[in-house]
């Protein structure tokens, strides 16, 4: 039974539409982790830390990526939902097209600037040259990375997330069995990683192009458009937030790496590599089902369907305290285990991880009422409220965390430091969300 935007939709349809997002973006979220649990095992600490020490570079440059795809979701989602499709195809083509042209801009930058930016984030010796290597061959792929974030929203929009979550493991399962190949077998190291990552890239980013440029049986396709400035204006603000919380990550992971340096040395970075990786597989199922969710509230919001937005917040409000809750419980239970699949063969720094991750994993109890709150209101096409609470939650309260803490708790303190962010944060998403019940009849 096909599933419509347009739909009303129960416990059961809710979870069965947002299902793909929610695997795809976990997908998405394990493959990511392969290069690093392939170098750490196969080619060695050091390398390993300097991977987590540039990855956070790329990361922010396609952070663009995000931006344009969750907030010009929500205004296509929105047009389709006033019945417009002309203006929606060519607001999502103009979009796609912005996308490639700043990719291309944005890697050219990237090769040119990424030596000085390693130097600045305390790289030295051999750690400058690894990361390097692995930093340009990745930024080779920077314009199908910066897609294939923007078509993990798109895909959605036009009813197949089914679409997108078969993309994202075709592109998941290239990136593990490359990773494989170019490392366990051809022992091409650290080069290995980064090209593996690279054309997995291209295929997450290439494949769904194609789909849309060519005829296909979705709401949405690529047409032949023009700038369009004001709806480009609409998605800059509207999906601020987003890219405010990628970079923002980027910007305080690479404060957490030269806390780390401090305090730890190698260990440190390494250990919070790892953190960061079971971060991302369980943030992504926060972040996938907000990017699952967001193409129905804009399309009911759209439509002035102000019951149907009642019964989306509540249902939202009820997976996120469950999903936080079993988190947060398998994130402790799970810290010893995780923390040997990746440095078991150090016991020192496997014990660092594994008592880093135990604390982290407080964080899950509160990062899903953030970040679905920071979805949400983008959805409603207010991207200042969601710009505040990803401002606050991702660089304000997390920076002032990871300065302040480890002068109280030491290095426990750098653990806590995301727990205590998101506690405050939610402080900040529950005002607004009570502020905006009346606004737009959702409480």
């Amino acid at each position: 039974m096909k599933i419509q935007l347009s739909d009303h939709f129960t416990y059961y349809r809710l979870l069965r539409f947002i299902l793909p997002s929610v695997v795809m973006m976990v997908f998405t979220s394990i493959y990511s982790v392969v290069d690093g649990l392939f170098v750490s095992n196969f080619v060695g600490k050091a390398p390993f830390a300097a991977l987590n020490l540039v990855y956070p570079v790329i990361m922010g440059l396609g952070a663009l990526g995000f931006m344009i795809g969750t907030g010009g979701c929500a205004i296509v989602s929105k047009t389709m939902g006033e019945g417009d499709m002309e203006g929606a195809n060519q607001s999502f083509s103009m979009l796609v097209y912005v996308t490639i042209f700043s990719g291309l801009v944005l890697t050219a930058l990237g090769e040119v600037f990424l030596r000085p930016v390693v130097l600045f984030l305390g790289a030295q010796g051999t750690m400058v040259d690894d990361c390097l290597l692995y930093g340009r061959i990745v930024l080779a792929a920077q314009t199908a990375f910066m897609l294939q974030n923007v078509f993990q929203s798109f895909c959605v929009a036009a009813e197949r997330p089914k679409l997108g979550l078969a993309i994202m493991v075709a592109a998941g399962v290239a990136n593990m069995t490359l990773d494989f190949l170019f490392i366990a077998v051809f022992d091409w190291g650290l080069a290995g990683a980064a090209l593996a990552t690279a054309l997995s890239q291209v295929t997450g980013g290439i494949i769904p192009l194609l789909y849309f440029a060519w005829p296909n049986q979705s709401p949405l396709r690529l047409v032949p458009a023009r700038l369009r400035l004001l709806v480009l204006w609409k998605t800059c603000t509207n999906g601020s937030s987003e890219l405010m919380t990628n970079l923002s990550n980027s910007v305080v992971n690479i404060l957490y790496n030269f806390q780390l340096l401090r305090l730890t040395g190698e260990d440190g970075v390494a250990a919070f590599g790892v953190i960061m990786y079971v971060n991302f597989i369980f943030n992504a199922i926060f972040f996938g089902y907000s990017i699952g969710s967001g193409p129905i509230i804009a399309f009911h919001y759209g439509a002035r369907n102000h019951s149907e937005l009642k019964n989306l917040f509540r249902e939202s409000m009820v997976f996120t305290a469950v999903s936080g809750i079993a988190m947060t419980a398998l994130g402790v239970a799970l810290a010893r285990p995780l923390a040997a699949i990746f440095v078991g063969y150090e016991a020192r720094l496997m014990d660092t991880t594994c008592r880093g991750l135990g604390l982290y994993a407080l964080s899950f109890l509160f990062a899903g009422f953030n970040v679905f709150g920071s979805a949400f209101f983008t959805a409603l096409n207010n991207g200042a409220v969601s710009a505040v609470i990803s401002f606050l939650r991702t660089l304000v309260f997390q920076t002032a965390a990871v300065l302040l803490l480890p002068l109280l708790l030491g290095l426990d303190g750098i653990w806590l430091a995301m727990a205590a962010a998101e506690l405050l944060a939610l402080a900040v998403t529950a005002l607004f969300l009570l502020w905006g019940r009346n606004i737009y009849q959702y409480g």
